[in-house]
C-alpha cells in the first residue's frame, strides 16, 4: 500500500530529530469532561501544524480556540499564532521536556465541536502523532490503524451517538452493568413503558424512575458523559459507597432483586425472570436400579469454572466449562449415596442438566478464587476462549425438558467474586491497556464458518465484561454490540469509542499476547429469535409519560446550560480586608462577581461579604488593586465606579496575578489616591532620646523621586527635612543610609513595597560614622530583638533559694584552661513526658522557694535596675541604652534566618506615631502597622521550624569557656523581662511565666545566666526546654550557640535538674523483654560521661531503677546493649569504655537486659544470637531462646540449636527472621515465606548478614509435617488468634484480606443509621 510506505518514510525522518512533548489541557467547557491531550511532535513541527494537531486530537473545528504556555514565565505573550509557520522550537517549546499548554476559549467563545466531515482527514492518512510503537507501524498511542483492521482513539458523542458515564470514584463495575443494560432493547423498551407514579413514591428514592431518567439521557443527551449519582441515591448509597469496591456480577443479581421488589403488582412484575431466568435438574441416580432423585432449581446467570478444583490446566473455552457443568461426578465409597428404593448404599451419579435457557443468557467466568495454601484471594488469567455464536443445544436435556416440570425453588447461584476500584486506566483495548488473551473470540470469518441450521438454542454474543487488575483490585469496562448497526463500541466510563471491524478477535486473541491481567469477566447472549429479538425505540415512538419526560430533562439540561454560562463570566478573586473590630487582623475571602457588575455593586458586595454592615457606613469603604505578596496597594479606581469589573480585572481568569483589597477609612478622613507606578513605604519613626522605635505609617512614592524629595514627603509626619536622616533596610537587617541627596529612589534600591527608619533630631550623632552611630546600634538591636514565652518551673516551698546577684545584660568572657571547654553534647534532646520521676531530688539540685507574682516583679525590676533604668516603657519599643563593643558593632547580620518583617512586628505595638497628627487626615486603609502585622502573623505560622541536631563542632572548644563565654572579647546585648500570664490558663499550679524580649544574639549560656533571678538557682541546675508548633519539647544544651534559630513568640519551658556538662550525655533506657508481647518498655532517663565504663554506668543506674523502677537488681544480674529503633544490637561488655570502646552520643537509647544466668559474653569476639523454634506439628512458635557462639561458622550455629531443642543435626533447618525485633511472622507463613537452610558456610555473608549480636534465627525438625488443618472453622479459628498476635506486635498481617463492604441497595431510601454512632 502506498500510504503506508509514505508514512513510514516520515516517521523515520520523524525519529532522526529532537521531539517535542505537548501536554494540552483543555480548559473550556465545550465538554462535560475536559481532557488532558499528550502530543510528541518533531521539533521542526510549525505552529499551523501544531493547532491542526490539536484540533484533530481534541475534536475541535481548527481557528475555534486558543492556545496559551501554562507557565508564569511566560504567559504574558499571549495566545500562540495559529498562523505562524514558525518551528516549535524556533516559539520557545523546549525539546525533551514537558512544555505545558493551555487551550482556552478564543474571544470569550467556546470552540465548535468538529464532526466526521470537518475533520478533513482520512484515517490511513493520519499524521503522526506521539512515539513509535513497537511494531514500528505507523500510529501514535492511543491510535492504532492498519490495512485490515483499526481501532480508533476516543470519539465524540457526535461521531459515536452513544455517551459515558462519569466514574464517581470506583464505580466502573455499575458503570458497565447500566451500559449492558441500556444496550439491551427488550430491557431499555421494558424500562420506558413502565410509567412512574409521583403521588406513590419519592423520585429521589425511586429505582426504575432514576433508571428511566438516566436511559432517556444516555439516549438523548448532548454531553459526553452524564453522572451517576442520581442512580446511587436511589439506591440509598452515601458518597462513602463510590469508595467502595464490588463485583459486577453481584451488582446485577442485587439490582435485580430490588427492581422484582419494586416492580411488584406491575407490568413488568416478571421482566426479570422473563429476559434472565433459566431452569436446570440437580439430580442423583443410582447406578444399580436407576432411581432417580431430583429438584428443579431456577438461574439468573451460570457460573463456569475456569481451573478445576486442585488442577494445574485450565479449561480452554467457554464450551469446555459449561460440559463440565454439567459432567456429572460418581458417589462411590464413603460418599455412596442412600437409594430410597434399594433401601441401601449405593454407587450414584450426582449432576445438573439445563431444563430451560432464558431469553439473555449470562455467563460468569469464575476467575476469583482462594487459595487455601496461602490463605489468599486470586485471580485466574487462564485463556479462555468463547464464540461470537454460542450453540446450546448439546447441553440441553431434551427428555426432561419434554417432561412436566414441577415448580422449582431459586437457587442462590454463584459465589459473588471480584472487585475494582478507580477508573484511573488507559482507554479500552489500546496498547497501554494490557488487554491479553484471556479473552478470546472465535477467529472464523464468515466464509470459513461453516453454515448451521436455525436453531432455537444458538445465542449471539452482545456484552462482554472486562475486568483489568487483581484479586485485590481492578477496573470493570464493557465492550457491546449495538443491535441497529451491529457494531462493536467500548464503553470504559465517560469514553465511548467505535471498535472497527475484526479488531475484537485481532485484539483479544493476537495482538495483546503475553499480557493476563485483562480478562473477560460477564458474557451476555441473546437468543436469536426473529419473532422475539425487538429493537431500541426511537424517541418518536417514546410512551406520552416519557415524551414529558424527555422535555423536563431538557429544561433541565438548558438550565444547566445557563448556570454553566454565569459561572463562566463569573470573575473570582481574593479578597482582604483590615477589619476595624476584629482585633485589627487582616480578612480573607474570595470574591465572585460577574463581569458586567460594575465597582461599585461589587464593593457593596465585597461590604456584606467582610461584615462590615453596622461597623463602617459603605461610603467609608472603597476598592483598591493589592498585591497580599509584597504587600503592595498597587492603585485605586477613582471615578470608575461605573466601570465593569470585567474591564478593570482585565477579563474573567482562572487565576489573578493580583488581589482586591477592601479599604476603609474614618468619617473624618479621605482616601488617598493610590497611582500606577507609585511604590509604597512604610516609614518607622526613630527617637533616639526614648530609645523606641515607632510603629510604621505607610506612604507612597515614586521611583523617580530623589532622596531629597522624598524627605520633604516624609516631612510631613511632623519631621524635619533638614536634620533628617533615612535609613533604608533592603533585605532583613541590610541597613543602608540615604544621603545622597540627588540620586532616585529607584537607584537607592527601592522596589513596590520598601522599609525606612527616618531619624531627625539635632543630636551630635549626626557627625558619627553611620554603623558607629546610635542609630545603627539602636536599628542593629531593633532588627535582632525577639519576643519568647518562658514558662518557669513550679518551686517548692521551704527549701533554700539560691539567686545569683548580676548584671543581666553583660556577657563576659574570662580565661579559661582546656578543662573549661564547652559541651560537646548535641543541641537538643527529645523528652517524652515529663514526670516526677524525672525532676531530680532535693539532694542534687538546690530547691526554690514559691513566690508570688509581686516577688517576680521584685526581681523583674532589680534584674532591670542591673542594667540601668528602673522604669520601662513597652517592652517592644523600649531599648534602655546600653554600652557595646566594636565586636559587637560589626557581628555579621547576615547569618540570621528570620524574616525582618516577622522580627519587627514585636517592637511597634504601643508607642505609635500618630498619622492623624500630621497636616493632612489619611486614609490608606494600612495605617498603623495593620498589614505588616497580620503579614508577620501569618509568616509566623506558616514557617518551619527547624534545630540543629549535628555534632559540635570541633573548633569551638578554643572560643569559648564551660559557660560558653567568649574568650577574646567581652560585649553586652540586650535582655529585658516582664511577668506574663497566659491567656490560655496553661500555667496550672502556680507556674510563673515571663516574657522576654532578648538579642538572638545571646549565647545560650549568657540566656540561662539572664534567667538566674527568675528561677532562683543557678544556671547550672536547670535545663531549658524549647517547645515546638506540637508541644514536643527538645533540651538546648549547646552553651556556645546563639539563640539564632528561634523566632518571635517562640516558646520555651524552664525545668529543674541538673544540665549536662562537658562530656555527658543523656541517655534514654529500655528494659529488653525479648518474649513479651510488648518486648521493649521505657524505664529511666539518666547521663553517661565520657570515659566512664559499663560498670560503672551500671553501677549508678542500679538506684534509679530501684527508686523509679521498683527494679532491685545485682550488678551481675542485667546487662547493657545497643537499642537501634526496636533491634537489639551489641551486648555492652562491663570493662567497655564509652567514647573508647563504645560510640556514645546525644539522644542515646540502650537496651536494660535481665538474665537468667551468669554473663555467656565475655569477649566481643563472641556472637549473640537469638533463637526460636517453630513446631510445624502444633503450628506454633516457642520462646526464644539466646545461643552464644564463639565465631560465625553455620556448623557451630546448628550444633547450638541441635543442643538446645534435641534434634539431630541432620533433621535441623533453620532462617534468618525478617523485619525489626520479634521478627514476628504468621506460622500459616512462616513455611513458604522464609528462605530456610541457606547454602553457606558462615553467617557473615548473604542471604544472612548476620554480624552484630541480636539477630533472630528460627529452626525446625525437618520430619516434622505441616499439621493438615482439614477444617474450614480451625483454620479461620489460627486465622484470627494469629492476627490478634500480630495486631498486638504492630506487625502487618500480610495474609488477612480486605474487609469489604457488603453490596446492598436499599428500598426504603437508605439504611437506618445506629443514633449510637454519633
Amino acid at each position: 500500500m502506498v500510504w503506508l510506505s509514505l508514512d513510514t518514510q516520515m516517521v523515520e525522518n520523524a525519529a532522526e530529530e529532537p521531539r517535542v512533548l505537548c501536554i494540552v489541557q483543555d480548559t473550556t467547557n465545550a465538554k462535560t469532561v475536559n481532557e488532558r491531550l499528550t502530543l510528541n511532535l518533531p521539533a521542526s513541527t510549525t505552529l499551523s501544524k501544531l493547532f491542526e494537531d490539536v484540533a484533530h486530537k481534541a475534536g475541535y473545528v481548527n481557528g475555534t480556540f486558543d492556545l496559551f504556555f501554562f507557565s508564569l514565565s511566560v504567559l504574558s505573550q499571549g495566545p500562540l499564532d495559529p498562523s505562524s509557520e514558525m518551528s516549535l522550537t524556533e516559539s520557545g517549546f523546549e525539546p525533551g521536556k514537558r512544555n505545558f499548554l493551555q487551550l482556552s476559549d478564543k474571544d470569550g467563545e467556546q470552540p465548535q465541536i468538529a464532526s466526521v466531515s470537518d475533520s478533513g482527514l482520512d484515517d490511513r492518512q493520519e499524521r503522526f502523532i506521539g512515539p513509535l510503537p513497537r511494531d514500528c507501524t505507523v500510529g501514535c498511542s492511543s491510535d492504532y490503524s492498519s490495512p485490515s483492521y483499526s481501532y480508533s482513539s476516543i470519539l465524540n458523542k457526535s461521531d459515536t451517538g452513544y455517551v459515558g458515564l462519569v466514574n464517581q470514584a470506583m464505580t466502573c463495575y455499575l458503570n458497565s452493568l447500566l451500559q449492558t443494560l441500556f444496550m439491551t432493547p427488550e430491557f431499555r423498551n421494558a424500562l420506558y413503558n413502565w410509567e412512574f407514579e409521583e403521588s406513590e413514591e419519592d423520585p429521589v428514592t425511586s429505582i426504575p424512575y432514576q433508571l428511566q431518567r438516566l436511559f432517556l439521557l444516555l439516549q438523548t443527551s448532548k454531553k459526553r458523559a452524564i453522572e451517576t449519582t442520581d442512580v446511587t441515591r436511589s439506591f440509598g448509597w452515601d458518597s462513602s459507597e463510590a469508595w467502595q469496591q464490588h463485583d459486577v456480577q453481584e451488582l446485577c443479581r442485587v439490582m435485580f432483586d430490588a427492581l422484582e421488589q419494586k416492580w411488584k403488582q406491575t407490568e413488568q412484575a416478571d421482566l426479570i425472570n422473563q429476559l434472565y431466568q433459566g431452569k436446570l435438574k440437580d439430580y442423583v441416580r443410582c447406578l444399580e436400579c436407576g432411581y432417580e432423585s431430583w429438584r428443579i432449581d431456577t438461574y439468573l446467570d451460570i457460573p463456569l469454572v475456569i481451573r478445576p478444583f486442585g488442577a494445574s490446566q485450565a479449561y480452554g473455552s467457554v464450551e469446555e466449562a459449561l460440559q463440565a457443568f454439567v459432567q456429572p461426578e460418581t458417589l462411590d465409597g464413603a460418599n455412596q449415596y442412600f437409594c430410597e428404593r434399594c433401601k441401601k448404599k449405593c454407587d450414584a451419579r450426582k449432576g445438573l442438566r439445563f431444563l430451560h435457557f432464558p431469553y439473555l443468557l449470562t455467563l460468569q467466568l469464575k476467575r476469583f478464587d482462594f487459595d487455601y495454601t496461602t490463605m489468599h484471594r486470586i485471580k485466574l488469567n487462564d485463556r479462555m476462549s468463547f464464540p461470537e455464536e454460542l450453540d446450546m443445544g448439546p447441553f440441553i436435556d431434551v427428555e426432561d425438558e419434554k417432561s412436566p416440570q414441577t415448580e422449582s425453588c431459586t437457587d442462590s447461584g454463584a459465589e459473588n467474586e471480584g472487585s475494582c476500584h478507580s477508573d484511573q486506566m488507559s482507554n479500552d483495548f489500546s496498547a497501554d491497556d494490557g488487554v491479553d488473551e484471556g479473552i478470546c473470540l472465535d477467529s472464523a470469518s464468515s466464509t470459513e464458518r461453516v453454515l448451521k441450521p436455525k436453531s432455537s438454542l444458538t445465542f449471539e454474543l452482545f456484552s462482554v465484561m472486562v475486568h483489568s487488575g487483581s484479586a485485590a483490585g481492578g477496573h470493570y469496562y464493557a465492550c457491546i454490540k449495538s443491535f441497529s448497526d451491529g457494531q462493536w463500541y467500548s464503553f470504559n466510563d465517560q469514553h465511548v469509542s467505535k471498535v472497527i471491524s475484526l479488531t475484537i478477535t485481532y485484539v483479544y486473541y493476537m495482538f495483546f499476547c503475553f499480557n493476563s491481567s485483562t480478562n473477560a469477566y460477564m458474557l451476555i447472549y441473546r437468543l436469536k429469535d426473529p419473532s422475539r429479538n425487538a429493537k431500541y425505540l426511537d424517541c418518536d415512538d417514546f410512551p406520552e409519560h416519557i415524551k414529558h419526560l424527555v422535555q423536563r430533562e431538557k429544561e433541565s439540561e438548558e438550565q444547566e446550560k445557563r448556570q454553566r454560562e454565569i459561572e463562566r463570566n463569573t470573575c473570582k478573586i481574593k479578597l482582604f480586608c483590615m477589619h476595624p473590630v476584629k482585633m485589627m487582623a487582616m480578612m480573607e475571602n474570595k470574591l465572585e462577581v460577574h463581569k458586567d457588575k460594575t465597582l461599585r455593586e461589587a464593593t457593596e458586595m465585597a461590604y456584606k461579604l467582610m461584615e462590615l454592615d453596622g461597623v463602617v457606613p459603605l461610603d467609608c469603604c472603597r476598592l483598591v488593586k493589592y498585591d497580599e505578596f509584597h504587600e503592595y496597594l498597587e492603585r485605586s479606581y477613582e471615578g470608575e465606579d461605573d466601570t465593569p469589573m470585567g474591564l478593570l480585572l482585565g477579563g474573567v481568569k482562572s487565576s489573578y496575578m493580583f488581589d482586591l483589597l477592601l479599604e476603609t477609612r474614618r468619617p473624618e478622613q479621605v482616601f488617598q489616591p493610590y497611582k500606577p507606578g507609585e511604590v509604597m513605604v512604610k516609614v518607622h519613626v526613630v527617637d533616639l532620646k526614648t530609645d523606641t522605635v515607632a510603629p510604621p505609617v505607610s506612604i507612597r512614592a515614586y521611583l523617580n523621586q530623589s532622596i531629597t524629595e522624598f524627605k520633604q514627603l516624609i516631612a510631613q509626619v511632623k519631621l524635619s527635612a533638614e536634620t533628617m536622616r533615612v535609613v533604608l533596610e533592603r533585605c532583613y537587617n541590610d541597613l543602608r543610609l540615604l544621603y545622597v541627596p540627588n540620586k532616585t529612589l529607584k537607584a537607592e534600591g527601592f522596589f513596590r513595597s520598601n522599609k525606612v527608619f527616618v531619624e531627625s533630631s539635632e543630636s551630635p550623632d549626626h557627625q558619627v560614622t553611620f554603623t558607629d552611630s546610635l542609630l545603627w546600634k539602636l536599628l542593629d538591636r531593633h532588627g535582632n530583638t525577639i519576643r519568647l514565652f518562658v514558662s518557669l518551673p513550679v518551686q517548692s516551698p521551704g527549701t533554700n533559694r539560691t539567686i545569683c546577684q548580676k548584671n543581666l545584660s553583660l556577657q563576659q568572657g574570662s580565661s579559661t584552661s582546656d578543662s573549661q571547654k564547652s559541651s560537646d553534647t548535641s543541641d537538643f534532646e527529645h523528652i517524652e513526658s515529663p514526670s516526677p520521676s524525672q525532676e531530680p531530688d532535693s539532694s542534687s539540685v538546690s530547691a526554690v522557694v514559691a513566690v508570688d507574682n509581686r516577688e517576680l516583679e521584685n526581681r523583674i525590676r532589680v534584674a532591670s535596675g542591673g542594667s540601668g533604668g528602673g522604669t520601662y516603657s513597652d517592652p517592644e519599643t523600649q531599648f534602655p541604652g546600653e554600652e557595646r563593643s566594636d565586636s559587637e558593632v560589626n557581628n555579621d547580620r547576615s547569618t540570621s534566618s528570620v524574616d525582618s518583617d516577622i522580627l519587627s512586628s514585636s517592637h511597634s505595638s504601643d508607642t505609635l506615631c500618630n498619622a492623624d497628627s500630621g497636616p493632612i487626615q489619611l486614609a490608606n486603609g494600612l495605617d498603623s502597622h495593620s498589614i505588616t502585622s497580620s503579614r508577620r502573623s501569618k509568616a509566623n505560622e506558616g514557617k518551619k521550624e527547624t534545630w540543629d541536631t549535628a555534632e559540635e563542632d570541633s573548633g569551638t572548644d578554643s572560643e569559648y569557656d564551660e559557660n560558653g563565654k567568649s574568650k577574646a572579647e567581652s560585649y553586652y546585648l540586650y535582655f529585658r523581662a516582664e511577668p506574663y500570664a497566659q491567656e490560655d490558663g496553661s500555667g496550672e499550679g502556680g507556674q510563673k511565666c515571663v516574657l522576654v524580649h532578648v538579642d538572638k544574639r545571646i549565647t545560650l549560656s549568657a540566656f540561662k545566666q539572664n534567667l538566674e533571678p527568675f528561677v532562683g538557682v543557678t544556671s547550672t541546675q536547670f535545663k531549658v526546654f524549647r517547645v515546638y508548633a506540637n508541644n514536643q519539647e527538645f533540651e538546648s544544651v549547646r552553651l556556645n550557640e546563639t539563640l539564632s534559630s528561634f523566632s518571635d513568640d517562640n516558646k520555651i519551658t524552664i525545668r529543674l535538674g541538673r544540665a549536662l556538662k562537658k562530656g555527658e550525655y543523656r541517655v534514654k533506657v529500655y528494659q529488653l523483654l525479648v518474649n513479651d508481647a510488648e518486648p521493649c518498655k521505657f524505664l529511666v532517663d539518666t547521663v553517661f560521661a565520657k570515659g566512664m565504663t559499663v560498670k560503672q554506668s551500671k553501677e549508678e543506674l542500679m538506684p534509679q531503677l530501684k527508686d523509679q523502677c521498683k527494679l532491685d537488681l545485682n550488678i551481675d544480674k542485667f546487662r547493657l546493649r545497643k537499642k537501634t529503633w526496636k533491634n537489639p544490637g551489641t551486648v555492652f561488655l562491663d570493662y567497655h569504655v564509652y567514647e573508647e570502646d563504645i560510640n556514645i552520643s546525644s539522644n542515646w537509647e540502650v537496651f536494660l537486659e535481665v538474665l537468667d544466668g551468669p554473663e555467656k559474653m565475655k569477649s566481643m569476639s563472641q556472637l549473640a544470637v537469638l533463637t526460636r523454634r517453630w513446631t510445624p506439628a502444633q503450628m506454633k512458635l516457642e520462646p526464644f531462646q539466646e545461643v552464644v557462639l564463639e565465631s560465625s561458622s553455620v556448623e557451630e550455629l546448628k550444633e547450638k540449636l541441635s543442643e538446645i531443642s534435641g534434634v539431630p543435626l541432620e533433621n535441623l533447618e533453620f532462617a534468618k527472621g525478617r523485619g525489626t525485633f520479634p521478627c514476628d511472622i504468621s506460622v500459616l507463613e512462616i513455611h513458604q515465606d522464609l528462605d530456610w537452610n541457606p547454602k553457606v558456610s558462615t553467617l557473615n555473608v548473604w542471604p544472612l548478614y548476620i554480624c552484630d549480636d541480636g539477630a533472630v534465627v528460627f529452626y525446625r525438625y525437618i520430619l516434622q509435617k505441616i499439621s493438615q488443618l482439614v477444617l474450614w472453622d480451625e483454620r479461620n479459628e489460627l486465622m484470627k488468634r494469629e492476627s490478634s498476635r500480630l495486631l498486638k506486635t504492630g506487625h502487618r498481617v500480610s495474609y488477612s484480606p480486605r474487609k469489604e463492604k457488603a453490596l446492598k441497595i436499599y428500598l426504603d431510601g437508605g439504611p437506618v443509621k445506629d443514633p449510637g454512632q454519633d
